[in-house]
């Protein structure tokens, strides 16, 4: 398996003077770190209006930063809101093509629609139409990567004439491309689409194993058509990390802020009713060191959302049963709630040193064979997409202001 930090950006109030800045300045610190221990992925998400829970709206200007900070860890977008309202196709393929030039070709282009009222009401986005709105803005950005001109768009949600979007990314035809899923059959959808899985469903072993099985199942049928011009055969679940050869310790350095992750999520994405410039989650939520105790190291001996939470002993038990079922990528949550700066930094230092090295050693063999064994199928389904198309030879811009 290889690991990926996965970054929201979490800010509880109350909130300090210079509170943002400190918290921008020590998570570039915390990816620079990660890239010298070898993480493989860093994801950004991107939200917007979700005070608290996430302070990461502009994923592709962070990224910006991190790709002339770091050297090799792979600069991820969990994930790029594709709606037209939110971001504009021929902007996304702008701004991807120009971080893939910048980073050296170390983009992993990860889309979704969005979900909560806060973001989607607040850019006009109709939930009933926004699959549709994202299916066509994923085609349509592809398409600029590979097509010189772009040929042009005329669907439902997106219109655009023929035009050079320009710069092309480095990695050709495209970067890989990701798409969010928080349940069984948004994973076989990403499959259906050629797109690697960010499961953002803190899945058990067993239910994770059941749900690699059946995405790697349409990976290798007819039904897979690739949205893009590649298929990325990937499965990535999340856990939150806090390793401390003392488990107590880890517990109550972290527990506390993963609750508030839990029920911040829950908040705006379910039940929440927030009032914009007002919210006190924290408070609200009433969290405190009790509750971490009375969880205790039990609520920590199996896998899902704590599998990554103890020592290295334990994590790497939980760790092996997903890779046992299959899962290529691990997204560790390490920053949440009112997690100290170092003590992150402890835990990712731990955890590449004793942790690390068994997977990645047995990593590469294993995704070999994979891609050995997958080749044939995807190139059928390559064959299925319709191809890059050309523009009109003889259309030009119409003169004028």
């Amino acid at each position: 398996m290889r690991f990926g930090l996965f970054q929201e950006l979490q800010l509880p109030r109350p909130w300090q003077p210079g509170a943002e800045h400190q918290l921008f300045t020590e998570a570039l610190a915390q990816v620079e770190l990660a890239d010298r221990l070898g993480f493989d992925y860093v994801w950004l998400v991107e939200h917007h209006f979700l005070e608290e829970y996430s302070h990461s709206s502009a994923p592709e200007v962070f990224l910006g930063a991190v790709s002339q900070r770091t050297r090799d860890i792979r600069l991820g977008h969990g994930i790029m809101a594709l709606p037209p309202a939110v971001n504009h196709p021929a902007r996304v393929a702008e701004r991807i093509a120009t971080l893939d030039l910048l980073s050296g070709g170390r983009v992993e282009f990860g889309t979704g629609t969005g979900a909560t009222e806060a973001e989607l009401g607040g850019f006009g986005v109709h939930r009933e139409t926004k699959h549709e709105q994202w299916a066509e803005a994923l085609d349509a950005v592809t398409r600029m990567f590979v097509e010189d001109p772009f040929a042009g768009y005329s669907g439902r949600h997106v219109s655009m004439p023929p035009r050079n979007v320009i710069p092309k990314p480095l990695q050709r035809p495209h970067p890989p491309l990701w798409t969010s899923c928080n349940r069984r059959e948004a994973m076989l959808a990403a499959a259906r689409n050629g797109l690697g899985a960010l499961t953002f469903a803190f899945a058990e072993p067993d239910q994770a194993a059941q749900w690699v099985t059946a995405y790697y199942d349409v990976i290798g049928s007819p039904e897979c058509v690739p949205a893009g011009f590649s298929v990325n055969p990937q499965v990535a679940v999340t856990a939150y990390l806090m390793c401390h050869k003392d488990e107590p310790t880890a517990i109550e350095q972290s527990l506390d802020s993963h609750y508030f992750f839990a029920r911040s999520l829950a908040y705006y994405f379910n039940h929440g009713r927030p009032r914009p410039g007002r919210t006190a989650l924290w408070e609200e939520f009433a969290i405190d060191q009790s509750r971490a105790a009375r969880a205790g190291l039990d609520d920590m001996s199996l896998g899902g959302a704590y599998a990554a939470v103890g020592s290295p002993e334990r994590i790497r038990r939980n760790l092996r049963q997903y890779e046992a079922a299959g899962v290529d990528q691990i997204l560790l949550i390490a920053q949440t709630g009112r997690i100290r700066h170092e003590h992150i930094c402890a835990s990712l230092e731990l955890f590449a040193q004793e942790v690390m090295p068994e997977f990645h050693e047995r990593h590469e063999p294993a995704e070999r064979r994979k891609t050995e064994r997958l080749a044939p199928a995807i190139e059928a389904a390559l064959a299925r997409r319709e191809p890059a198309r050309a523009a009109p030879v003889d259309y030009r811009i119409a003169a004028g202001r």
